[in-house]
């Protein structure tokens, strides 16, 4: 009853977050989307659930470098502080600070990755 109650609490806590989180299983397949992505991508959470991160959300001159992070984090080595241009559905450019964080089970397996990022859109352009 506890483990749930703490699951929930850090269900809410990734869900209301003020900044974007997104999770991926080992084939880097969105499992997580949380509100602040879908308002800043323009992406809702049933659109990117189950889809290829990199393919589909990663501008093609980013992709290898990304894949690269996610597959680092998939090792246990994580990577802190990367500039991530994205592209929103609206077609506008953004610029995310990208950590990547290795997400394991309750027994210590690696299962995936969080990616938590802070929009710096705006501080670029200063």
């Amino acid at each position: 009853k506890e483990q749930q109650r703490v699951a929930d609490d850090l269900s809410r806590l990734i869900e209301s977050a003020n900044a974007p989180i997104f999770g991926v299983d080992l084939n880097g397949k969105v499992t997580e989307w949380n509100r602040k992505s879908a308002d800043i991508l323009g992406y809702t959470k049933d659109e990117t659930l189950g889809q290829h991160l990199v393919k589909n959300f990663i501008q093609p001159e980013n992709r290898q470098s990304v894949e690269g992070i996610l597959q680092r984090a998939l090792t246990g080595e994580e990577t802190a502080n990367y500039e991530l241009p994205l592209l929103s559905k609206s077609q506008k450019r953004l610029t995310v600070l990208l950590n990547a964080t290795t997400r394991r089970d309750a027994k210590g397996h690696i299962i995936g990755v969080w990616g938590i990022g802070q929009d710096i859109t705006e501080i670029n352009k200063i």
